[in-house]
């Protein structure tokens, strides 16, 4: 950047624009071997398509997205002074800038606009130079006035509108002048600084990436080389006790020189892998749950190919859950556990428990900890834009003839989500900046896909997304209608609130379906960082109230704010239940079940896509 007085730091003269190439004939070489490199990406995006069937799901998506928004722009178009008005509305804010772009010019290059928080327009030029300012708040204003024909188009019906808000906030966010090189200031110095080198890596990087994604983008978040399961990931010692066709068992060595007699399953969700619970050690779930003396079980579920295309939700329950609790019995002799879920292994689990309910009623699950589990899915976010009739009978095809979904379309609708946050910051810092993005062990993980079994991805998409069944007793699983409000044990029912996954309003209202007491809790942060929040690090707060009755919004009211980590608020509610201690269990499996191998176990290491770009030298 050039000095605030606009001078060399010698004082000699003006200093040079930071724009402006040092040395054209590298800049020349360097954009021709940038268009080379281009040219390679368009080559392994057309390879796959050549088979047309890529194509033809990008068709069915770009159709969906125009007539969605098609809608909204029958209501506008169908008066036209109603028309005629917005487009005023709009020509007013670009005159009011073009106004005040005009007035900046020739005031020391100064702009009074306000960045807003928007983290995209933090380089100083967004803000400071007259040209790059005006075009920031042309880019708001027209976003703004979109997103407000939106919420205006009084003919349109909520399920069309929250699709139009999810299509047009991808669109807003794609078309951003941030993820452009000639309108990006702090590419266009990058670039003029390395005469172009960052566009000869950032193509690079981006033709093994879309090679790399069969023909889909799949920008590399972390620097997948860093980590390895079990070296640091998911080191928290411990054994492989128990595997069958879908899932293993982990239990864990203890640390504490007491046991809670109780031991504690962890039923993590499919869609991921469990090792988010058991990140580096210093974030790490289920080490500290280990040393506050818990015996820790978790499941570990196979990443499914066409071998398991048959199995449902039944099989994940009796395979996984059931089977599950009868090891844990004969590796401990204990009858009863209590048991966690998170994401969708605590919809899983909430189905257990009625299933149990419903039946023998063994009391095998003592206590059940929700996280972010959703068992009434009428307000479930923007997941419900893949979940409509067309996009459910589209996705049960594209399963049909692989017997799985892709891990990588979960993670791309995972990551649209907050494209901001997940896909467009390093679309710039991969591509356009030409770096390679440091080693974050979170987005490792997030980008360590994992397949969906068509039964069981069909009946979740239908059952809870599609019809919302399970919260009106309308689904059955091994011949049992599964009714919520019989389950009566006690539950600790957890949301975040800045979750896109599973929005603190669904949870909230998923208490009201049990029949026995629900605590539940909210916390800061979002679906990941909202959970994994060590206490030791004093981050984000949580709330805590009364019975969750009424609307959320009333709750809060009044609601008690805690600074830190919810973990502790958890155990001691564990501790209310049952605080009975023996002596730690020294050997996992209890001399009972044979150690099969080390934690973090093989199931995990297996990866969606073994040609994937981001196996490491070796997740």
């Amino acid at each position: 950047m050039a000095e605030s007085d606009g001078k060399r730091p010698d004082g000699e003269g003006p200093a040079p624009s930071p724009y402006v190439v040092r040395d054209a004939e590298a800049f020349a070489r360097n954009l021709a071997r940038a268009v080379e490199q281009g040219g390679r990406a368009l080559a392994a995006y057309l390879k796959p398509h050549e088979e047309g069937k890529p194509a033809e799901l990008i068709a069915e998506a770009t159709a969906e997205v125009v007539k969605t928004l098609g809608r909204i722009g029958e209501y506008w178009t169908s008066d036209p002074s109603r028309l005629m008005e917005a487009q005023t509305r709009l020509f007013a804010s670009y005159f009011t800038i073009w106004q005040n772009a005009i007035s900046a010019v020739g005031s020391a290059g100064a702009s009074s606009a306000a960045n807003s928080g928007d983290r995209r327009f933090n380089d100083p030029d967004w803000n400071e130079n007259p040209m790059f300012s005006a075009l920031k708040q042309l880019y708001l204003a027209t976003t703004s006035w979109a997103e407000e024909l939106v919420e205006e188009a009084d003919d349109v019906d909520e399920p069309t509108r929250q699709k139009a808000r999810f299509y047009l906030k991808q669109i807003n966010n794609a078309l951003s002048p941030t993820n452009f090189v000639l309108t990006n200031p702090e590419v266009l110095k990058i670039t003029a600084s390395s005469n172009a080198e960052n566009l000869v890596r950032g193509m690079s990087m981006l033709a093994d990436d879309v090679a790399a994604g069969k023909g889909l983008l799949l920008p590399r978040q972390s620097d997948m080389s860093a980590f390895k399961l079990g070296k640091n990931l998911a080191t928290t010692p411990g054994k492989v006790v128990f595997q069958n066709e879908l899932c293993q068992l982990i239990q864990y060595k203890q640390t504490a020189e007491s046991a809670w007699k109780r031991p504690l399953l962890i039923v993590p969700p499919w869609i991921n892998k469990f090792y988010v619970l058991d990140l580096t050690p210093e974030k790490s779930m289920i080490r500290w749950l280990v040393e506050q003396g818990h015996t820790v079980f978790v499941v570990s579920w196979v990443n499914p190919d066409a071998r398991h295309a048959d199995k449902g939700f039944e099989h994940y329950m009796r395979e996984g859950i059931l089977a599950a609790l009868d090891a844990i019995k004969k590796a401990t002799g204990e009858k009863q556990v209590n048991a966690v879920g998170y994401c969708v292994g605590g919809t899983l689990l909430a189905i257990t428990l009625g299933y149990l309910a419903a039946g023998d009623k063994d009391g095998r699950i003592a206590s059940a900890t929700l996280l972010t589990a959703q068992v009434d899915f009428e307000f479930s976010g923007d997941l419900k834009v893949f979940a409509d009739a067309d996009h459910v009978a589209s996705i049960e095809a594209e399963m049909k003839r692989a017997g799985y979904l892709e891990g990588s379309k979960m993670a791309t609708a995972f990551n649209l989500l907050r494209s901001n946050d997940l896909i467009w910051p390093y679309v710039v810092n991969d591509y356009l900046k030409g770096k390679e993005p440091l080693p974050f062990d979170l987005l490792y993980w997030n980008a360590d896909a994992t397949r969906m079994p068509c039964a069981n991805h069909s009946f979740y998409l239908r059952n809870c997304y599609l019809e919302n069944n399970l919260s009106h007793g309308r689904v059955t699983i091994g011949g049992r209608r599964i009714d919520l409000s019989k389950v009566t044990i006690p539950i600790y029912n957890l949301a975040t609130r800045e979750d896109h996954i599973a929005p603190a309003k669904s949870v909230f209202i998923g208490c009201s379906s049990f029949g026995g007491p629900v605590r539940f809790v909210l916390t800061g942060s979002g679906h990941i960082a909202g959970v994994v929040n060590p206490p030791d690090r004093h981050k984000y707060q949580y709330w805590t109230g009364g019975r969750p009755t009424g609307s959320l919004d009333e709750w809060l009211k009044n609601a008690r704010e805690h600074p830190g980590s919810w973990w502790e608020d958890w155990e001691a509610w564990l501790e209310r239940l049952d605080n009975t201690r023996i002596k730690r269990r020294r050997r996992p499996g209890g001399g009972k079940l044979k150690p099969i191998e080390d934690a973090p176990g093989s199931y995990v290491k297996a990866r969606a896509e073994p040609n994937q770009r981001s196996e490491p030298a070796s997740l």
